[in-house]
């Protein structure tokens, strides 16, 4: 008897589990393919810590991944990961390739003529060189002149365009741009000294100066403050709805919150995911 009460408290408990995760998502519009495919397929670098890379076990791992996860479990999908590097994300998505690039980019006037995004984040740029530079590059302008690298396709690489601009409006001299392919070849350039200088976003570039002991230091002020999300196809209203919910659930929940803690990024939190399909919207 004893057992038979067992088994239909676990079958109770059971359903009630099940009918919980069914409406959990009942309020989010799950798109057709996660549907059909029970996965949440997704484009990353796994190249860019502490977003997105690869731990010593060999796992993807990173402030990025564990949102993804978390915004899989809500669709009652399991992640899965297409590793596209980070330049060939926004063309894979016009091309229908893939449906969802995860890889925090910054929202461009340039990249919206392209793409869409469901922001989750707010970073600026800044400048991270090694100590003996510190003072030489804690003005903006002070970058003028010198070598810089950045990593190709980055929100860094549209800013040092920016920059060299406000560079020859002020007759100063030509900022001189390094581009490299990965985020780990710009910190070698600046390491080796084959760069004066790097230009990264304020959330990574802080981690790197954790990770680096002290052999890359963050200085000046971030500019170019920009929003930071997921990038998905232009026109794609369905994606877009989908992942704003679910974003938007684990922001109300507090899981959003704890990831962002276990990262040090709570500074570039924000209260509510935005769709962004128009360069209109960054000037607001």
């Amino acid at each position: 008897m004893l057992n038979r009460a067992f088994f239909r408290i676990a079958v109770v408990g059971t359903v009630l589990s099940a009918l919980s995760s069914t409406s959990f998502a009942d309020d989010i519009p799950i798109i057709k393919e996660v549907k059909d495919s029970g996965k949440l397929t997704i484009a990353s670098s796994l190249g860019y810590a502490p977003f997105e890379y690869i731990d010593e076990q060999g796992k993807p791992v990173g402030l990025d991944i564990e949102l993804a996860t978390a915004v899989a479990e809500l669709l009652n999908a399991k992640l899965d990961i297409v590793t596209i590097p980070f330049a060939s994300q926004i063309p894979g998505l016009a091309a229908g390739r893939i449906k969802v690039g995860w890889a925090t980019f910054s929202v461009t006037e340039e990249r919206l003529k392209q793409a869409d995004f469901v922001t989750f984040m707010q970073a600026g740029t800044v400048v991270a060189t090694t100590p003996d530079n510190k003072k030489k590059f804690a003005a903006k302008n002070s970058l003028c002149g010198a070598k810089v690298a950045v990593q190709s396709g980055t929100s860094a690489d549209f800013a040092a365009d920016k920059l060299d601009v406000e560079c020859k409006a002020a007759n100063l001299p030509a900022l001189n741009k390094a581009i490299y392919p990965e985020q780990k070849d710009t910190i070698q350039a600046v390491l080796s000294g084959r760069a004066e200088a790097r230009l990264d976003d304020s959330t990574s570039a802080g981690y790197y100066e954790v990770t680096s002991k002290g052999k890359l230091i963050v200085t000046g002020d971030s500019f170019y403050p920009t929003p930071l999300g997921v990038v998905i196809a232009k026109g794609d209203k369905e994606t877009a709805a989908m992942l704003e919910a679910a974003l938007q659930k684990l922001i109300s929940n507090g899981t959003y919150s704890n990831i962002l803690k276990k990262y040090n990024m709570t500074t570039s939190s924000v209260e509510k995911p935005t769709i962004y399909t128009d360069a209109a919207q960054l000037a607001q």
